[in-house]
């Protein structure tokens, strides 16, 4: 049995990533899934894949994102021109030991009857996004695993699907225990650790006990004004760009 840490797009964003880190621990965490974009927008990618990779080797599951990727093998032709400037900002920063770690990340894991993975189950290497319950019933139909868990979607959202083919979905609140009846199939999005998109610039992340079949969804003050100015005092990087950042990280746009 475990209490599972659910972190996704955390994208280099580390004040972030150490306060739910630290967030998770004093809640009992004892096992933790990463699900892709380790990198990307933030400031100090090296820390992140490393304490990332630190916590693979101490059994965390982990997968692969379409940042990692860009970052690995180059931008993809969907990416805008900031992220395509960050790709290769990201890129100057890191190791090659790092940046073949992130080519050789694996695009989703099982285990036992969970499901780790980006962006879907129907397509991992694709990147489509769950924009609604038509994906995500599609997503919950390509595995056999009663529970999936997502990324890329910055915003939290709570998926399920009945066994006579009814779906749901609800926004979660913070702090607030879901049951996971075993009667249905259950798809997780737990929003974005290091960038959230929904108007509230605290890091999101969820935690999922096995035993009691129970969710929580969180979210987690930290210093984001310390985060934007990683890039702010970055040189080598377009001001625009840091200060585009910086107000997402205030407003969550």
């Amino acid at each position: 049995m475990s209490r599972i840490a659910l972190i996704t797009d955390i994208h280099a964003n580390r004040e972030a990533f150490a306060a739910v880190l630290e967030h998770a621990k004093a809640q009992g965490a004892d096992a933790y899934a990463l699900l892709g974009d380790l990198v990307g927008y933030g400031g100090d990618p090296a820390w992140v894949v490393d304490q990332a990779l630190a916590l693979r080797a101490q059994g965390a599951a982990l997968v692969q994102g379409n940042h990692d990727r860009a970052v690995a093998q180059g931008p993809l032709p969907s990416m805008h021109e900031d992220a395509r400037q960050m790709i290769a900002w990201t890129r100057s920063r890191l190791s090659a030991a790092q940046i073949e770690a992130l080519a050789a990340l694996p695009m989703s894991q099982t285990r036992g009857d969970c499901l780790f993975v980006h962006a879907n189950a129907f397509d991992p290497a694709g990147f489509a996004y769950i924009q609604g319950r038509l994906e995500a019933v599609r997503s919950l139909q390509a595995t056999d695993c009663s529970y999936s868990f997502c990324g890329h979607v910055h915003e939290p959202m709570l998926y399920h699907l009945s066994s006579t083919g009814k779906a749901g979905d609800f926004c979660p609140e913070p702090g607030v225990p879901i049951p996971l009846l075993p009667h249905r199939r259950w798809l997780v999005i737990p929003g974005s650790c290091g960038q959230p998109r929904d108007g509230n610039p605290a890091a999101c992340y969820a935690l999922f006990d096995d035993g009691r079949q129970e969710l929580v969804f969180h979210r987690v003050p930290y210093d984001h004004e310390a985060a934007a100015r990683r890039l702010l005092d970055a040189s080598d990087l377009p001001a625009e760009l840091a200060q585009r950042l910086a107000q997402r990280l205030r407003a969550g746009e």
